[in-house]
């Protein structure tokens, strides 16, 4: 039996870029044992795929944010951990990080091949590794996907394979719950809305994101023009932003204020139930696609053909403007704007709901059963 390790200690979308490997070593490789690493807070949403056999949720960065007053401390889980993967006997290591650490972490676990992506020479410790300087000119899933090459050079297909991840039965019937007791009824319009995004570009966050007023703006038209019920979506840290408190006031009983409320297995369930979903670029649309519910999304300074939905599709919606100055993210780099922010600035509420409108054609009930899922699980 095959032992693979996959390593990515990044955020939603950059592990779920990844998914289309773990399918795609699983039909090489049936029998295959899958591990993969993360960080803490993707740990126990990857823990119910049925493809994974084994998390180990604790990246760099935990350990750093953990242990951060004891340097004695960080170095013991660190070796706590690298222990824990080595008695796996892992044949193969595929490292997403990008850095040189987890390729030194790989070896010290015993793994004899480590294959990754060699940017700015981090993957000096990697055995086989594709040189590169950032995603560009095809999607990440597909740089991902080039990694296999190393296991299996005449390998076919998996390009325009769907990322995907599963929700379980238990946070399936917990988020139901909560969407009943806000008065969501199974013939009800339920579109979703998440305002936020971007968080770890820091204070440039605001440039990936659309005014959180226009969200406002489009969520009352949501209500109004099309009498769906709107459920707002965000992180705790993003509720200042995504509350939206001029739509969230209305005693209508039709906004359900779930932002900073749910954890990230429920925040997937909750999406699983949605119509469809409107937001920012970032974990919540990434979600979304994995999950098989249609997206509108809005696209600023980064470029949806590489970090966008994949494969693309009628069934989710990208909203950019076209002006020479974007993208402007580039090679992990954000330049800044010097166009005040005329990407997002001159998308308009209306081109937003026309789009929402257009895909919500023939769209079926909320609870009955007939919600399209992935039929790709991670």
């Amino acid at each position: 039996m095959n032992k693979f390790l996959i390593i990515n200690p990044f955020g939603i979308g950059d592990v779920l870029f990844t998914t289309p490997v773990i399918r795609a070593i699983k039909d090489r490789y049936p029998d295959s044992f899958i591990g993969y690493w993360c960080n803490e807070r993707l740990g126990e949403l990857l823990k119910d795929s049925p493809k994974i056999d084994r998390v180990f949720a604790l990246s760099r960065g935990d350990i750093k944010r953990i242990c951060k007053n004891s340097s004695i401390k960080k170095l013991t889980t660190l070796f706590e951990l690298i222990n824990e993967i080595r008695r796996e006997k892992f044949d193969i290591a595929l490292d997403f990080s990008l850095d040189s650490r987890y390729g030194l972490w790989s070896k010290l676990a015993g793994i004899k091949k480590r294959i990754g992506l060699d940017y700015k020479n981090r993957g000096r410790f990697l055995t086989d590794r594709i040189k590169f300087s950032g995603y560009a000119g095809k999607h990440v899933v597909e740089h991902n996907l080039d990694l296999l090459n190393f296991i299996d050079p005449h390998r076919r297909g998996h390009l325009n394979v769907p990322y995907s991840i599963e929700v379980g039965e238990e946070s399936r019937i917990k988020a139901r719950n909560i969407l009943k007791e806000h008065g969501v009824a199974a013939t009800d319009l339920l579109i979703g809305v998440a305002p936020g995004g971007g968080a770890s570009w820091g204070k440039d966050a605001i440039y990936k994101r659309w005014a959180a007023k226009k969200f406002g703006q489009l969520a009352e038209k949501l209500k109004k023009d099309l009498n769906a019920k709107v459920v707002l979506l965000g992180s705790v840290e993003e509720k200042e932003i995504a509350s939206l408190p001029s739509v969230a006031r209305n005693d209508d009983n039709r906004v359900i204020d779930l932002v900073g409320k749910l954890n990230l297995k429920e925040l997937a369930a909750v999406i699983s139930e949605l119509k469809l979903l409107i937001c920012n670029d970032g974990g919540p649309l990434h979600m979304a696609v994995a999950l098989g519910v249609k997206t509108v999304s809005i696209f600023g300074p980064v470029d949806e053909k590489v970090y966008g939905p994949y494969p693309p599709n009628d069934d989710h919606v990208v909203v950019k403007k076209d002006l020479s100055c974007r993208p402007c993210y580039k090679d992990f780099r954000f330049t800044g704007c010097s166009n005040n922010k005329r990407c997002l600035e001159d998308i308009t509420v209306d081109e937003v709901y026309k789009k929402v409108n257009m895909s919500l054609r023939g769209v079926p009930p909320l609870f009955g059963g007939t919600t399209k899922q992935s039929t790709n699980c991670l």
